[in-house]
């Protein structure tokens, strides 16, 4: 039987490109692109920036005096909140309002009121800081000074006396290159300053001291408080006092020069003293023992030593 021819399917194969084939504006646009790849030229257009008028000149240094004084304001608020007790219907102590109402914690509210003091010192003692910045139309680009924006710049400047925070801020200015230092170049300046006035440290572990508070706002309402020393740096002493400890310059401190007995009896009142505080006291037991902080002698009277075996027989607090 005869089979029916085989039909072979003829594959098709693609047509050999050739550039002669392509339109001619095709290969003219290629040709154009390989021949301009290497040399294109990117045109961009200059925009102008306009200049400020002297009424915008004078706004924005205004308004950048109010970002500088924003965090020492907070400070002074803080300040009238804790001395005049506007906490006390809602909070016994100024620490928990702190933290419930604006989440600082303990220290911090007091660094910023410490701030503020030396930022209103700083404007106080340099009489080309134009003092009336508040004001707009008197604010020129001449008048403008550089004034600290943080409080870890000024927090260096609270160890020192107040003629020797101008002359720190100033040179940490000059360091910076004209414009606001930082912290740690601010700290460097200090203790240059503090090598070049230093004072051998003559107090020993155990001596009886009284704070001084002259103008470091970091000691205010421990003026006439006394207390054990309980380490010596070079520079300051660590004094632990009715409320807790501090670290205090040599130039805050004054020795009572009591006997090595009686500066073991005081010793052991300030045990005393110590174990009954605490934050959450109230304001009157927290007053009486701050008196007792500040007694002048290396002894309580009959009537003091009574007062504090009851408040430590109240709060539990007899060893």
């Amino acid at each position: 039987m005869n089979q029916p021819p085989s039909r072979r399917r003829k594959k098709a194969t693609p047509a050999a490109s050739d550039d002669s084939t392509l339109p001619n504006d095709l290969a003219e646009k290629d040709i154009s692109l390989q021949e301009n790849a290497g040399s294109a030229i990117i045109t961009v257009t200059a925009v102008e920036v306009e200049e400020l008028t002297e009424e915008e000149q004078s706004d924005r240094l205004y308004l950048e005096r109010r970002v500088e004084r924003a965090v020492f304001e907070a400070g002074k608020a803080l300040a009238q909140l804790r001395d005049r007790r506007l906490y006390r219907s809602t909070h016994s102590t100024f620490e928990e309002y702190c933290k419930d109402r604006f989440g600082f914690e303990r220290r911090h509210p007091y660094r910023l009121i410490e701030a503020s003091g030396v930022f209103d010192n700083l404007m106080k003692m340099c009489p080309n800081w134009t003092q009336n910045e508040d004001d707009p139309d008197t604010v020129h680009s001449e008048q403008r000074q550089i004034l600290p924006t943080s409080e870890g710049q000024i927090r260096p400047l609270t160890k020192l006396e107040a003629h020797e925070q101008q002359e720190v801020w100033l040179r940490a200015v000059e360091l910076a290159g004209g414009k606001v230092p930082t912290g740690r170049i601010v700290k460097d300046v200090v203790r240059r300053i503090m090598e070049r006035t230093k004072v051998p440290n003559t107090y020993q572990i155990g001596e009886v001291c009284q704070i001084i508070t002259k103008d470091n706002p970091e000691l205010r309402g421990k003026g006439g408080c006394w207390g054990i020393v309980n380490h010596v740096g070079e520079f300051s002493c660590t004094v632990k006092l009715w409320d807790g400890e501090y670290a205090v310059g040599l130039q805050h401190l004054k020795s009572y020069d009591y006997l090595p007995a009686e500066c073991q009896q005081m010793q052991v009142i300030c045990d005393r003293i110590s174990r009954v505080y605490s934050d959450s006291l109230e304001e009157t037991v927290k007053s009486l023992l701050q008196l007792l902080g500040k007694v002048n002698r290396a002894y309580l009277t009959a009537v003091e030593e009574k007062l504090l075996t009851l408040l430590e027989s109240e709060y539990g607090k007899i060893p």
